[in-house]
């Protein structure tokens, strides 16, 4: 009975600060959809990570691949690394971790200026598996899926950090 009483407590609370789901169905903004769907992304200049993290992120937008009819635009550089994590006695590397950092800026481009920025990163990490006929095309692919468990994660921190931006009562106007 306490219990329930204090979460009832909490709610209203909760109700009577203002707090609104970002991602609920009457979010921060109800206009959430239409604004990261006029977000153009133009191609990252990067490897598999790059094209990942463009593909993830048009797809969690819902923005669309080409520059036609859109007020924003999203550049992203990357910076990517891999350090060998756990060695053996004979001095072989058989984990990585591997590091993706996005920087982002995004541009009004009606306006042309700069709207908002910020960095995100994820880690991720693979196994190397001991040498045989196989392990090459092991590693390589232990290695793409990394990158694209990375790229997925910072995509997703780039569309909480525009979500967080765009609800803000200073962005409408």
């Amino acid at each position: 009975m306490i219990k329930r009483l204090t979460v009832l407590v909490l709610a209203l609370g909760l109700s009577g600060c203002g707090f609104r789901p970002l991602y609920g169905r009457y979010g921060a903004d109800p206009h959430a959809a239409a604004i990261f769907a006029s977000i153009y992304i133009p191609p990252i200049a990067s490897d598999e990570a790059g094209y990942n993290l463009r593909n993830t992120l048009i797809d969690l937008l819902g923005s669309q691949a080409s520059s036609a009819g859109a007020r924003y635009r999203l550049a992203i550089t990357l910076a990517q690394s891999r350090q060998g994590i756990a060695i053996e006695p004979n001095a072989t590397i058989t984990r990585y971790n591997y590091q993706l950092q996005a920087r982002y800026t995004l541009y009004d481009m009606t306006r042309d200026k700069v709207v908002t920025s910020g960095s995100e990163e994820a880690l991720s990490a693979y196994n190397v598996p001991p040498s045989s006929a196989t392990s090459l095309y092991s590693t390589l692919m232990a290695r793409r899926d990394a990158q694209r468990r990375a790229a997925e994660d910072v995509a997703q921190r780039i569309r909480m950090d525009l979500a967080v931006y765009f609800a803000a009562p200073r962005s409408r106007s």
